[in-house]
């Protein structure tokens, strides 16, 4: 790799210990414009490699912590009516980098309109479709 990945790795190889050959695969993956799915036993530092790789690339990230009662719009944004026209409240998705804690736990409906949107790279929310920003990348657990 050249000198660039090798910062990157080095950055976030300070805060995750002893995963080196795990951290180079996730950022082949960032590199390749592609998502992760982190699987691990809980506390080995899943969700903190997500929040390295962001402040290393310098991307801006968001963080949903995935429950039974998330709902699509919480990730790809909503409508509500303000002086008689429809503004758009962005979800999520609308981040460079978002980290998907506990995606196993929500519906399927809501995976779902993720799934959408990183095979898409945009949301349609009231027959508006808007692009999502360049990178996006889903690093999930």
């Amino acid at each position: 790799m050249n000198k660039l990945t090798d910062q990157i790795q080095a950055e976030v190889n300070k805060v995750v210990l002893g995963k080196e050959d795990i951290v180079r695969k996730v950022l082949l993956a960032i590199l390749a414009q592609g998502h992760v799915l982190l699987e691990d036993v809980p506390g080995v530092g899943k969700t903190t490699m997500a929040l390295a790789f962001s402040k290393a690339l310098g991307l801006e990230t968001k963080r949903v912590q995935f429950t039974p009662d998330t709902m699509p719009s919480d990730i790809i944004g909503f409508s509500l009516p303000e002086q008689g026209r429809m503004v758009y409240q962005p979800g999520a998705v609308m981040t460079n980098l978002l980290l998907a804690d506990e995606i196993n736990r929500t519906s399927s409906k809501t995976q779902s309109a993720l799934l959408e949107a990183m095979e898409e790279l945009q949301v349609t929310v009231d027959g508006v479709t808007r692009p999502l920003p360049k990178p996006f990348i889903v690093l999930a657990t």
